[in-house]
């Protein structure tokens, strides 16, 4: 979710694969202790894992030094031992990367791909149509609709 900014959900969501095979594995603590630099290099390698592949290095390894300092860098945790749903809502929104929206789309993906629904979690879910509901490339299709329609709605600053 932390690389689904201004590019393809796709590239967004292949990204942690990518970062994966780059880097030999997946784990909070490596990546948190990574120089920067390297971490950043990783990310420019071509293909670059992310449009902006400087700042998501930087908020990828944010997002895993506050999995290790809160959550023992076990990321699973952060939705494991939610109490319930406004619990859920606070630990994600938490996360360097994770504003309103994303935590919104994150408790729904969570709920409907994963089974994780702890109580009074609907409140804080997506009420739109988003990643979460995508299982076809007519619902991908969706869910790009919805998003440009929510793009040309926000007042441009």
């Amino acid at each position: 979710m932390v690389l689904d900014q201004q590019v393809k959900m796709e590239k967004a969501f292949i990204g942690p694969y990518e970062l994966k095979k780059r880097l030999g594995g997946l784990d909070a603590r490596n990546i948190a202790s990574m120089d920067p630099d390297a971490l950043d290099r990783v990310f420019r390698e071509r293909p670059a894992l992310h449009r902006f592949p400087g700042n998501m290095a930087r908020r990828v390894q944010a997002m895993t030094q506050a999995v290790v300092k809160d959550y023992g860098g076990d990321a699973g945790a952060v939705w494991r031992e939610a109490r319930d749903g406004d619990d859920l809502a606070k630990r994600i929104s938490r996360l360097p990367g994770f504003g309103e929206m994303k935590t919104k789309i994150m408790i729904s993906v969570l709920a409907k791909k994963f089974g994780v629904k702890p109580p009074g979690w609907e409140k804080h879910a997506a009420s739109w149509h988003s990643v979460a509901d995508v299982d076809s490339p007519e619902t991908m299709a969706q869910a790009r609709a919805v998003k440009r329609e929510m793009k040309a709605a926000t007042p441009k600053q």
